[in-house]
């Protein structure tokens, strides 16, 4: 498996709205956009850092992860990503190693990536999200 960058940072927030107002209005950051994912009912809006980028997430339902998750936790950071070379070869390394998967196969994320997750239970508390750009 080959890691080439940490993608993005996942961020949970209540209100992609009124948290812009901190990453562009205060810290600068140009909004690069947003889109909507419906079948993981969120919608996200990203700032570019460098090589890598903020990803805001907001839930469009209550019973959608992201929704659970400030339900549960809070706002904050929720994951982080890194991007691999090939998500399919990555997916089957990471289970030979003893890696419990959320996705067992990529599935679709924003902008046309192919994305899977990492159980928090084989990454010490931390979720993380491997995903794949063409």
């Amino acid at each position: 498996m080959k890691v080439l960058k940490i993608d993005h940072i996942g961020i949970a927030v209540k209100s992609i709205e009124e948290t812009k107002k901190l990453y562009s209005d205060i810290l600068g950051l140009l909004h690069a956009g947003s889109e909507t994912v419906a079948e993981q009912k969120v919608t996200t809006a990203f700032f570019p850092v460098g090589d890598t980028e903020v990803e805001l997430l907001e839930s469009t339902a209550p019973d959608g992860p992201i929704g659970k998750y400030i339900e549960k936790k809070g706002e904050g950071v929720q994951h982080i990503a890194f991007r691999v070379e090939n998500i399919e070869e990555a997916l089957a390394e990471l289970k030979a190693k003893g890696i419990k998967l959320i996705d067992e196969t990529p599935r679709k994320g924003a902008g046309g990536a192919k994305i899977a997750f990492l159980h928090p239970k084989s990454t010490f508390g931390v979720l993380v999200e491997i995903s794949e750009r063409s």
